[in-house]
């Protein structure tokens, strides 16, 4: 019995010894050790060897080459300092090259809602820093060896169709921004459609639109609308369709389906989007000279300063003071029309008598010179020095789709009309 616990007693001291050694740390060398008796194994005791194994080196541990991406858009009042604060650059260096660097003199001039790129690392180091000039070129600011460079990439036009469709439920401007149409766009949906369609009067609730447009990228960013390619437009339950077709190298116009030039002679209106605040009438009320009166054109009211258009091509007949009208420009057109633009605050820069204008430039700003009683556009429309109404007299159309050019178009046509019909109902993001 005591034998027994004897051996047993030897039993638990040698696996004591191994539980131990095979415990113990690795100190870079790993050692081999016999621990069973060598009887056991059938071995010499003689040829039994003890062996070092050399265990390879630790890898080192890498850098960190984590970077941030930042974009920000310039808000009024930005300064460098403010940018790169929003943008998390915490670089002195950087902050000094942006100010005043003769290289970076592109990016402190950059207008207000220009969109600016920065990779930083973790510490807020300044890595690159990238945005696009008006011309859609893109500029690169990098760090390379505690220095900066500045390179530009070539403008790399993508431009691509977008489509929306909205409904009229308060106002056209609303609708549009629902639908997420740029107000760009927006404005050409009222030039394209204003000889048929009077924005001021004629828009109902349930009016619905919808336009095929292009939007220009450069370098994956966007630089500008494009311009509507095709369009619906359904107004008190009647369709109204453009599409937009090149004619020659330089120029395009808008045309209905069956090929009838949507331009007009002369435009509904000298600005854009404004109110009637006072019509075409024989019988009204002066405010002024408190008697009745006529009042022979059309009052749009609008903010002080909003650009006044020329409604038709003509040759600025007049420009300057002229007794109740105020700072007025008299336009003269083909034959014999003529239109009035009154109680302008200033005229276009440039404008003199005897210069050549075209439809839709810019030819003075609203004001109430003369005898207003608050900021209006007083417009006459004048027939052999006549005034009719503006607002329902008949204009006349632009010359139709050429013979040349019918096949072309009605190819074009047939496709950019089918798609309106099919997605008049949508509001997609994209046209492919």
């Amino acid at each position: 019995m005591l034998t027994q616990n004897m051996l047993s007693k030897e039993r638990k001291n040698k696996l004591r010894w191994f539980v131990t050694l095979s415990t113990m740390p690795l100190l870079g060398v790993l050692t081999a050790f016999g621990l069973v008796p060598s009887a056991n194994l059938g071995l010499d005791s003689g040829k039994i060897s003890i062996e070092q194994l050399t265990l390879p080196s630790p890898a080192p541990v890498a850098a960190s080459t984590t970077s941030f991406w930042h974009t920000e858009r310039l808000q009024p009042g930005d300064t460098v300092a403010e940018l790169m604060q929003r943008l998390n650059i915490k670089d002195a260096a950087a902050s000094s090259y942006l100010r005043s660097s003769a290289d970076t003199r592109t990016f402190r001039k950059l207008a207000v809602g220009h969109e600016v790129q920065a990779e930083t690392d973790a510490a807020g180091a300044l890595i690159s820093l990238s945005f696009l000039n008006e011309q859609g070129a893109k500029f690169i600011i990098k760090k390379q060896d505690d220095k900066f460079t500045t390179s530009t990439v070539a403008a790399q036009l993508e431009k691509r169709l977008f489509v929306r469709t909205g409904e009229i439920k308060t106002s056209l401007y609303a609708a549009t921004d629902a639908a997420g149409m740029p107000e760009a766009a927006a404005n050409q949906l009222t030039q394209i459609f204003n000889g048929d369609i009077d924005f001021h009067h004629d828009l109902k609730r349930g009016d619905k639109f919808t336009a095929v447009y292009e939007m220009t990228y450069s370098n994956g960013a966007l630089v500008k609308t494009g311009q509507i390619q095709a369009a619906e437009f359904i107004n008190q339950g009647h369709a109204y369709r453009a599409v937009l077709f090149q004619t020659d190298a330089t120029h395009s116009d808008y045309y209905t389906p069956e090929g009838r030039s949507l331009k007009k002679a002369f435009l509904r209106s000298p600005i854009a989007f404004s109110r009637v605040s006072s019509g075409f009438t024989m019988a009204r009320f002066h405010p002024i000279l408190n008697k009745w009166r006529a009042h022979k054109g059309v009052d749009f009211a609008a903010p002080m300063g909003t650009p006044a258009k020329a409604t038709a091509d003509g040759l600025v007949a007049f420009e300057g003071v002229q007794s109740g009208y105020g700072n007025v420009v008299i336009l003269n057109h083909q034959g014999s029309l003529s239109t009035v633009y009154g109680h302008l605050s200033h005229f276009a820069k440039g404008l003199h008598k005897g210069e050549r204008v075209r439809q839709g430039d810019v030819i003075g700003y609203v004001g109430m010179t003369g005898m207003a009683t608050g900021p209006h556009l007083h417009y006459e429309f004048r027939v052999n020095g006549q005034q009719h109404d503006p607002m329902s007299v008949a204009l006349p159309n632009a010359l139709p789709i050429s013979g040349a050019n019918k096949v072309a178009f009605q190819s074009l046509a047939n496709k950019f009309i089918a798609s309106l019909v099919q997605l008049r109902n949508t509001n997609l993001a994209k046209l492919d």
